[in-house]
């Protein structure tokens, strides 16, 4: 059983990789800064440098899915359960092109497990505040940050973009050209420090979520260690897991998060970044279990500010009905496997 939970474990990483991978390298490809796959492989190498100082940064979060959901001993029958609950979902949604929390479908799992595995031990009273408030306030500060940071970047290029035609408009007739030129190349300058920010946020994005997923996983999988394996050999393996199913099937959710929740420009793909990584690493380090989908998710669409028209409404739709549908799948697929084999 110890051999099937290790298995299990390391499906759940690669499961992980390709629907989690994308979400913080999407504004790049849609953007228009580079094609998807390279933006994978930027987030697949970012994601496994924060998969790895997880155990140091993020041990708050490996302590609460160890005990802070369902403080009884796990079982393999109960470890069994709750993985094949996270993956059935994870998985199901990639092939769907749905990106989903994991952290989501986990607590769904271990709840629909963990109420038959030891109803006494599920720790109710402590949910709403360690686990239900920070995934559902996360969606909204996310959304909150991106569109205030939109404003402001939108503002501060408009006026910078006016000073300088207005310094065109007023040089001498022989400078005039001249001061042409400086504007093209301060324009420019601009832009390539802005694409460098872009690419730096998007890889700050990708380590905080590998801090933020790799306990979760590791703490499930963690008192089924086989042959004398240490968690830190654990870790390695599920980092290794995670990166290959990120470069394997990133690109299904990579494509649908770049082009079909809303257009992506340059700076704003760069200030969602900025918004997901602050949130996504500051949760992970304080043992709050933050959504990177739904953060993600939230930066990208808070893009649009008050301009609800420039969103997809039928991509949001759609992302809002796996969101709500997450728990419960996680859960009744959990407590049936758990029925079958305890």
């Amino acid at each position: 059983m110890e051999v099937l939970v290790l298995i299990l474990v390391l499906a759940l990483a690669a499961a992980n990789g390709a629907n989690d991978v994308p979400k913080g390298v999407a504004t790049l490809a849609g953007a228009g800064v580079t094609r998807i796959r390279t933006a994978i492989l930027w987030g697949t190498v970012a994601t496994a440098v924060g998969c790895l100082v997880s155990l140091t940064l993020a041990s708050k979060m490996t302590a609460l899915f160890s005990k802070g959901i369902v403080s009884a001993a796990p079982t393999p029958a109960f470890a069994v359960a709750v993985l094949v609950g996270t993956v059935f979902w994870v998985i199901l949604a990639t092939i769907l092109k749905l990106p989903v929390s994991t952290t989501h479908a986990l607590v769904g799992a271990l709840l629909g497990a963990g109420s038959l595995f030891a109803a006494d031990a599920v720790q109710w009273n402590g949910l709403l505040g360690k686990v239900v408030q920070p995934l559902l306030l996360s969606i909204l500060v996310a959304y909150a940050i991106s569109a205030v940071l939109g404003v402001i970047t939108r503002k501060v290029v408009a006026t910078s973009a006016a000073r300088k035609a207005r310094a065109a408009e007023q040089a001498p007739d022989g400078g005039a050209l001249a001061t042409t030129v400086n504007v093209q190349e301060e324009v420019t300058r601009a832009q390539k420090a802005i694409g460098v920010g872009h690419w730096m946020t998007s890889g700050l994005a990708s380590f905080a979520r590998g801090m933020n997923d790799a306990p979760k996983i590791v703490a499930i999988g963690s008192f089924a260690l086989v042959g004398g394996m240490t968690p830190t050999t654990l870790l390695l393996l599920v980092t290794v897991a995670m990166a290959v199913g990120g470069l394997v099937g990133g690109s299904r959710i990579a494509d649908r998060l770049a082009y079909s929740v809303i257009k992506i420009p340059h700076v704003e793909g760069f200030t969602a970044n900025l918004t997901t990584a602050a949130l996504v690493g500051l949760g992970a380090t304080l043992g709050l279990p933050m959504s990177t989908t739904q953060v993600s998710a939230g930066a990208i669409s808070g893009i649009a500010a008050n301009d609800l028209s420039r969103l997809n409404k039928k991509t949001v739709r759609d992302l809002l009905i796996a969101w709500l549908l997450t728990p419960p799948v996680g859960a009744a697929v959990a407590a049936g496997v758990y029925l079958l084999i305890a």
